[in-house]
């Protein structure tokens, strides 16, 4: 029985680092570029580039429990104040201003994606086209790593989803017996 309250638990973990979308996410027009292998209904490899030079992740996506509950609704990348950020992939500027004393700049791209970064000094303004690798701005301080890092939030018609999964995927869950 113990068991398999486990196995519950983390089913629910892996469907919350997946998002919600999951398969409904390709049904729903989410266009992948051709030839990209899908895992559970979700790219599998790259189709976006990192929003700064260094691709290295210093804090993983935490899928809250409930829409509510704690998480981290995205992922850190190193950083320094001063470096360049450029657009994860096409899409207009939907926001670029300050929330909650610290610089944030959302874009929106196909298939009800909004990438968020944060803290940004933006150079782009609301409405604004940006192609893949295009300069949005530099890395500011403020927010939850202040200048250690820049945050990178997905959301897919309003929910939070991994942003690896457009990165070349999510590690895959692997269930361990209790002790």
């Amino acid at each position: 029985m113990r068991w398999m309250r486990r196995a519950m638990a983390t089913a629910v973990v892996v469907v919350g680092l997946w998002g919600a979308g999951g398969a409904a996410g390709v049904a729903a027009g989410v266009a992948w570029p051709a030839g990209a292998a899908r895992v559970s209904g979700e790219l599998a490899s790259p189709m976006w580039v990192w929003p700064v030079a260094s691709a290295v992740v210093v804090r993983e996506f935490r899928a809250p429990m409930t829409r509510y509950s704690a998480g981290h609704r995205g992922i850190d990348l190193v950083t320094q104040p001063g470096e360049e950020v450029v657009a994860p992939t096409d899409g207009v500027v939907s926001f670029a201003g300050v929330v909650g004393e610290r610089s944030v700049v959302s874009v929106a791209h196909a298939g009800g994606l909004v990438s968020t970064l944060e803290p940004v000094a933006a150079a782009v303004h609301a409405g604004e086209a940006v192609a893949r690798g295009q300069p949005l701005g530099t890395v500011a301080t403020g927010g939850h790593c202040d200048s250690a890092c820049l945050h990178l939030g997905v959301r897919r018609d309003g929910g939070y989803i991994n942003p690896r999964l457009f990165y070349g995927g999510v590690p895959r869950a692997v269930l361990k017996p209790l002790e």
